[in-house]
């Protein structure tokens, strides 16, 4: 039997919905997904097969204009992706744009663009805030504007039309071996998305800008027979002020966090696991390569 396969890369600005749409399409949660801006901070894949097909999806950080080291290697991540893709998912969120003229004229999104020329699929993501007949009017003038003959009306939130994203995906791939074994759906190893998980979860705990300063890092993980897994963690903040907040007093506030990371994570890995969370200070490493490096922020080896 003759299959196709490719890689289909999904970008839009920060909080469009990538990772909520990655999730759905995959019906898996390897993306984590917050109502905060800025969560993706690398590219995550996701792999969908079945039998005469195989889409490599990678979910990647907003685009946006980097202001610091860290933001530099998102949008690396972003670039990179980009020319990977056999089809690029551009996710538009209508309450931003109605009618395309703001994504006509933003300078980060045609910069990414600009040396891309395989096929693209233009996504207005958040279409249950708006009713049939609007969308309608959405729709046509986004294709005027952009030219695109293939734009599509969905909530990724909602898991509308995520299958019909998928057909018009598999008629773009090329006719190809599968990249990976049918039942694999990610790359990363469970470290990694143990880490994404309790990042997730920061961001959801703690409010204003202290997520952002904050990065995870696995110290051990031990499987364990006839015992739960052993998972020890770092997170690391950007100051010493910073410390205590995460802690909270007494306590409490790292406590609560160590106790919603440990379900999630039980909830992914299946089984059963000892979470132990300690907060260490990185000064400004948000800006420095050898601490991003540290923290597995390449595209060398992508």
């Amino acid at each position: 039997m003759k299959t196709k396969a490719g890689y289909v890369t999904i970008i839009g600005k920060p909080n469009a919905g990538k990772s909520t749409l990655m999730n759905a399409l995959m019906g898996e949660k390897l993306s984590i997904v917050t109502s905060k801006a800025q969560t993706t901070r690398k590219r995550i894949l996701g792999i969908l097969s079945k039998e005469d097909y195989q889409i490599v999806f990678l979910d990647t950080p907003g685009i946006l204009n980097p202001q610091y080291l860290l933001q530099e290697k998102m949008m690396e991540y972003v670039n990179r992706s980009v020319r990977d893709g056999d089809v690029i998912l551009l996710l538009v969120d209508i309450s931003e744009d109605r009618d395309g003229s703001k994504l006509a004229k933003d300078d980060k999104i045609m910069g990414v663009l600009k040396n891309y020329s395989g096929k693209m699929i233009l996504l207005i993501n958040k279409i249950d805030l708006s009713n049939e007949k609007e969308v309608e009017a959405i729709m046509k003038s986004f294709m005027e504007t952009t030219g695109l003959e293939t734009v599509i009306p969905i909530s990724a939130l909602k898991n509308f039309n995520t299958e019909r994203i998928i057909q018009e995906v598999v008629d773009r791939l090329p006719e190809h071996p599968k990249f990976y074994p049918d039942d694999q759906i990610a790359e990363d190893p469970e470290r990694f998305f143990v880490e994404e998980i309790i990042r997730g979860k920061i961001f959801a705990i703690y409010s204003d800008e202290v997520p952002y300063s904050c990065e995870v890092g696995i110290e051990e993980f031990k499987e364990r027979e006839n015992n739960k897994d052993y998972i020890s963690a770092f997170i690391y903040v950007e100051r010493e002020s910073q410390k205590p907040i995460i802690i909270g007093k007494g306590g409490e506030t790292i406590k609560r966090l160590g106790k919603y990371s440990r379900e999630a994570i039980e909830e992914f890995l299946q089984r059963e696991v000892y979470l132990e969370l300690r907060v260490k200070v990185r000064a400004k490493w948000r800006s420095e390569e050898k601490y991003l490096r540290n923290f597995g922020y390449s595209t060398d080896n992508d």
